[in-house]
């Protein structure tokens, strides 16, 4: 059982930037396809971006491709979301995600361990 826990969600401006992070229990972290999901209000749950296990691969959703940057530390246990040039429909709650296999799944339901999420709002 993987427990996942976000960080660094806030209120910011348009334009600004925010970091999220995402910290694991799991020690075999580095077994674990991570990725970032998020659900605004009304809507369904959406991929965001994820990267591989060795962190030799990675996909971005079209609508954060140049903005928002996904990176991982297997020596930490953690995965990060750089969000630069941020916008109003970028507000959402943002939730951390791991799945075993080594393939990246756009699909929220084919991955397998989820965090609560953390807000982040943007204002214009």
């Amino acid at each position: 059982q993987v427990q996942l826990v976000e960080s660094g969600g806030g209120v910011v401006q348009a334009g600004g930037s925010l970091r999220l992070s995402c910290a694991a229990s799991e020690q075999t972290f580095g077994r674990y396809t991570m990725g970032w999901f998020r659900q605004a209000p009304g809507k369904e749950r959406e991929f965001v971006a994820a990267v591989s296990k060795s962190d030799d691969a990675a996909k971005a959703a079209d609508s954060v491709k140049g903005r928002f940057a996904i990176s991982r530390d297997n020596a930490q246990n953690t995965v990060d979301l750089q969000m630069n040039s941020l916008k109003p429909e970028d507000t959402a709650v943002y939730y951390c995600a791991a799945v075993s296999l080594g393939v990246i799944f756009t699909t929220p339901g084919r991955w397998d361990y989820w965090g609560q999420g953390t807000q982040v709002t943007v204002s214009s």
